[in-house]
């Protein structure tokens, strides 16, 4: 049984589509880490991450297909995935195949075509997203742009996410109308919107059907992770799946 705080998509995905993104509930951590870190790579004690990742499995079809997301733009069929690989972004068309990403501020952008036939999730920071990572991962999949549609999680927010000029020159320097996300701040410092830069690039690439954003984890430490609020924080999960038909599915 899933904690009531973890986040359920609402959008008009097929049903045998299933997805969901922790939050900081229903964990053994403590400390800074309290309470569900699923980060391998923080300091947290191992055994108390080990423990959360057996109660995440206890709720889904199979261990997720993990990543070692290093903010760029690859994106990986996740039935390869047999040992973690680097890669920002996994997909699939084959049920009870969990597609996974880690995510402390950065966005996760899980996508579905309309009939629920292949899924991905990504892990979109503003690296990934100057770098095409969105782009990669709906060229990857075997259906139109325009037959997909796509969830933005929870990420920092436009009112906390200071970044400087290189940041903004990375987007604007391709699409010009990537200045609307950002708004000046101090000079050679702007506050970045995350979630319109997504929205962004999904339409640049023919996804227009966008749901989500506006959950923002710096603004919600009790609920979300957030590393640029506590770089001593843990790793709150992104998934989705496609349900094997005539099967109830747990989540």
């Amino acid at each position: 049984m899933q904690p009531a705080d973890w986040i359920v998509p609402d959008w008009p995905a097929a049903p045998r589509v299933r997805a969901f993104i922790t939050t900081r509930a229903g964990g053994v951590s403590v400390g800074s880490y309290a309470a569900f870190n699923l980060g391998d790579l923080t300091a947290d004690d191992p055994a108390a991450v080990r423990a959360n990742k057996a109660r995440l499995d206890a709720v889904l079809p199979a261990s997720p297909r993990w990543l070692r997301q290093v903010h760029g733009a690859r994106v990986v069929h996740a039935d390869t995935v047999t040992r973690v690989v680097e890669a920002d972004a996994a997909y699939t068309a084959t049920p009870g195949v969990v597609c996974a990403v880690k995510i402390a501020d950065c966005m996760p952008v899980l996508l579905v075509d309309a009939a629920g036939t292949v899924v991905a999730a990504a892990h979109a920071g503003w690296r990934g997203l100057a770098a095409g990572l969105l782009e990669n991962t709906v060229a990857a999949l075997p259906v139109a742009p325009a037959e997909l549609m796509a969830y933005l999680g929870p990420a920092i927010g436009p009112y906390a996410f200071e970044v400087g000029d290189e940041v903004r020159a990375a987007f604007c320097d391709i699409d010009t109308a990537a200045a609307d996300a950002f708004q000046p701040r101090t000079p050679g410092k702007w506050l970045a919107d995350l979630f319109r830069l997504g929205r962004q690039r999904l339409a640049r690439c023919g996804v227009t059907r966008v749901y989500g954003g506006g959950l923002c984890t710096y603004s919600n430490p009790d609920r979300f992770y957030s590393h640029r609020l506590n770089p001593r924080t843990g790793r709150m999960a992104a998934l989705i799946w496609i349900g094997e038909p005539g099967v109830m599915q747990p989540v």
